[in-house]
């Protein structure tokens, strides 16, 4: 299930910035397109993450956090794309996203789930 999870997640950033891209070339109907796939992405994401936290025999804190900042990505994303099509300034957003995958991925790898790297 992991590979599945990290996997969803990699789509969604991808398709994040195919969206953007499709938006800047003028293209909002596929940009409408690939926003809509990202959200049924999100689903996958959920589900993933939420069948690995329940498959853990005992859950601490570390990863109640890495769900935490995971919801936080989700929402980042959701409101940079929003953002895009309002064409509304969105920069502080780009950076609390940068920050929140470094929180994310140095969590996933540090945890016993995750690869170990550290």
């Amino acid at each position: 299930m992991t590979h599945a999870h990290l996997t969803s997640w990699i789509l969604a950033l991808i398709l994040l910035f195919v969206a953007i891209s499709l938006y800047n070339k003028g293209n909002e109907k596929g940009f409408k397109i690939v926003k809509m796939i990202v959200r049924v992405i999100y689903l996958l994401i959920l589900g993933t993450g939420i069948g690995m936290l329940f498959s853990l025999s005992s859950i601490s804190m570390l990863y109640i956090l890495k769900a935490a900042v995971g919801l936080w990505i989700i929402t980042l994303i959701e409101l940079i794309l929003n953002r895009k099509a309002g064409n509304v300034k969105s920069s502080v957003l780009w950076i609390q996203l940068a920050i929140a995958l470094i929180l994310v991925l140095f969590l996933g790898f540090k945890l016993p789930l995750g690869f170990d790297w550290f």
